[in-house]
């Protein structure tokens, strides 16, 4: 059996909690807690080491999905959990510009960390507040002339739009392994068999 692991990052009340309940065919293993300080604005409880989800994609591929804390008071387990990853998810919610910085920060360390595929997953679209998806990617530090990660509005809330995230991350991650192989092979000289 193989497993991917993906790791769904981003801010606080992104919905990672959320997507890996939706996501996963068994019951998802949450850390939440009671929001003690300044995060109970915007929710009750707060993940404060990893909620974990399996998916059967097919009779030879499992997906391990974990989810990291959103505060920066647990990036020692963001590190933990990207260490391995074959592909992570940063949801951003687009209805909340003021978190557009910390998902740039948490976007960065991830990179310095991991040379795992990125995907980037806009959530909360629905909200009158919400900010156009090239507005998300500029404020993640994207701009024009660079090639971006593939991007994809979500809604964690719903199963058939998480399976599409997931169904994106497990293509991309196909692609980039694919290339990753044909640049290798034509690196080392040998003969591309077909």
């Amino acid at each position: 059996m193989n497993i991917l692991r993906l790791v769904v990052t981003g801010p606080v009340g992104a919905g990672k909690s959320t997507f890996i309940r939706s996501a996963s065919d068994i019951e998802a293993v949450d850390t939440d807690c009671r929001v003690t300080n300044g995060t109970g604005r915007t929710k009750r409880k707060t993940t404060t080491a990893l909620d974990f989800g399996r998916r059967k994609l097919t009779h030879n591929l499992l997906i391990h999905l974990y989810g990291t804390p959103g505060q920066a008071r647990f990036e020692f387990m963001w590190d933990i959990l990207i260490r391995k990853a074959h592909v992570y998810m940063l949801l951003v919610a687009a209805h909340r510009p003021e978190d557009f910085d910390h998902a740039r920060r948490m976007l960065s360390f991830m990179q310095r960390r991991s040379p795992a595929l990125i995907i980037i997953g806009i959530t909360h679209m629905d909200k009158p507040e919400a900010q156009k998806p090239e507005r998300v990617v500029r404020a993640l530090g994207y701009n024009h002339n660079q090639s971006l990660p593939p991007i994809i509005s979500v809604n964690a809330d719903d199963p058939k739009s998480v399976n599409r995230a997931v169904m994106r991350s497990v293509k991309s991650y196909g692609r980039q392994l694919k290339a990753s192989k044909a640049s290798h092979l034509k690196q080392s000289g040998t003969p591309k068999v077909a």
